[in-house]
């Protein structure tokens, strides 16, 4: 039997299937099947390379790691019911059993994992549970739970600044509060008790909005940050942000839909202002500094007869700073040709170890002080823009860098996990928040304490992620507070396909 008709069988299975890499740091994850894909809402690219614990996100304290920590460590087969989290944040319980693959010199090689979604069985156990209560305490209490329930989200969406609409199982509005009355000029007798989609004579008959509604009462998924473009007959043209959720009382779901819109509509064109100034204003600084950055070379190549050495130093000094402004205008235009969807690729096949061993080596001698280690191997070639990846490891690496006070060791491995290469920098520095963590890859965003200890503009790891998206790989961040910080990043390994091309 080949290769192809295994993949094939491990493909049509029900459970989700996996199979790591022992013989790795931290025990990648180099196969997936579909199944996997399907129960956690990850993406293949998404899921290679990463260590099985991403699953569980911030719930780092379950018994059950432990368990499986020790069965690895140890070599040992282990079944445990532990609690994971989906690409959307929805908790799922599953049910893993991991084995040991073991060659014939006796060491662990690979772990194979096989996970069930075991939710409904956790659900319809908790159930179970419930009904031992006293039925005629029971519905005493929610009746009154449900009174308060409703008179406070009757408040809420009454004076909160934005606009709110509570819809039935039929889609007409229930309630709709003042902001959404006064945004869409509309009154509340023509809005109570109408259809959503009839709203001022069919205005609200917007596509994308129905399949968002569609969505929602079937399942109890939100949908989050769903943008709407449409022009309105009085009001003109809106951009929004909808969220919708199912309105949940005890656990029990009811047929009502809670709508947020947010009108964003000021936002983007704002945005779209300043990405145009930026844009606009580092073009224009280019050519000056250009020509300051010549003259600054000239003096450096032809000093005056006679010249001191202070002045040499300042003169150099001059070339530096150049330098980093330059590099500073570089990210912004870069950050603008990103908005915009401009940015360039130009795709070459390259060798990955060649491009990480070059860059790791250049940046060693221009910072003599830091130990820069670069350990492993992954055979393979990549098909990219072979700059822009030098220029993600060189954020990486920089960051890692001026951002280990105190630390003089940056470590960075590199790998292949299944069809991808895995290549991780290491620090021993400050360490990242959990919340500065899920924004950390956000345009401009920069954590309060670094923005009062260390210069910059928060855009090189926006630049990079983009970068790395746009070769269709992932990049993410594990870090704990004072324990320092390790970004990775995967690339595809170019198949016979790419070669054709």
């Amino acid at each position: 039997m080949n290769l192809d008709l295994y993949l094939q069988a491990l493909n049509s299975a029900s459970s989700g299937i996996i199979i790591t890499d022992n013989t790795q740091p931290d025990n990648p994850i180099i196969y997936c099947n579909k199944a996997f894909q399907t129960i956690t809402g990850y993406k293949n690219n998404e899921i290679i390379g990463h260590n099985c614990r991403f699953l569980q996100s911030q719930d780092r304290m379950q018994p059950e790691r432990l368990e499986l920590k020790e069965a690895i460590k140890n070599g040992k087969e282990c079944k445990v019911e532990i609690r994971n989290y989906r690409k959307n944040g929805k908790l799922f319980w599953n049910e893993l059993f991991i084995s040991p693959v073991i060659n014939d010199k006796g060491v662990v090689t690979h772990f194979i994992g096989v996970q069930n979604d075991i939710t409904d069985r956790k659900k319809a156990e908790h159930e179970l549970r419930e009904e031992k209560t006293s039925v005629e305490r029971k519905i005493q209490e929610r009746t009154k739970e449900l009174l308060g329930n409703e008179i406070f989200l009757s408040s809420i969406i009454q004076t909160v600044r934005e606009s709110l609409l509570v819809l039935d199982a039929n889609y007409t509005v229930i309630s709709a509060n003042s902001h959404f009355l006064n945004t869409f000029k509309v009154t509340s007798e023509d809005t109570v008790g109408t259809l959503l989609f009839e709203l001022g004579n069919n205005q609200w008959d917007i596509e994308p909005l129905k399949e968002l509604l569609l969505k929602i009462l079937p399942t109890s998924n939100p949908v989050i940050d769903f943008e709407v473009e449409h022009d309105f007959p009085h009001i003109g043209k809106k951009i929004m942000l909808l969220n919708a959720y199912r309105v949940e009382f005890e656990g029990q779901y009811k047929d009502r839909i809670l709508i947020a819109i947010e009108d964003i509509t000021e936002k983007r064109e704002i945005d779209r202002r300043k990405d145009d100034f930026l844009s606009i204003a580092s073009h224009e600084l280019k050519t000056p500094l250009t020509t300051i950055k010549g003259l600054v070379q000239l003096l450096q190549r032809m000093p005056p007869e006679g010249a001191t050495q202070k002045y040499l130093s300042t003169v150099d000094k001059v070339g530096t700073y150049v330098d980093r402004l330059n590099n500073l205008i570089t990210e912004l235009l870069d950050t603008s040709k990103i908005q915009s969807g401009n940015i360039e690729l130009h795709n070459e096949p390259f060798d990955i170890n060649k491009t990480i061993k070059d860059t790791v080596e250049n940046l060693s001698l221009a910072t003599p002080a830091y130990q820069i280690t670069l350990s492993g191997h992954a055979n393979g070639m990549i098909l990219g823009d072979e700059l822009q990846i030098s220029q993600v490891m060189n954020n990486l690496i920089s960051n890692a860098i001026k951002y280990s006070p105190g630390s003089d060791k940056i470590e960075i491995y590199l790998s292949k996990v299944g069809d991808f290469v895995k290549i991780s920098v290491t620090d021993h520095g400050m360490g990242i928040s959990p919340q500065d963590q899920a924004k950390i890859f956000e345009r401009f965003f920069r954590a309060r304490d670094i923005q009062k200890k260390f210069p910059g503009l928060g855009i090189g790891l926006y630049i990079s992620h983009e970068i790395i998206a746009n070769h269709k790989g992932t990049l993410w961040v594990e870090s704990e507070i004072g324990r320092g910080s390790t970004f990775s990043f995967t690339l595809p390994i170019m198949n016979d396909d790419d070669n054709r091309k």
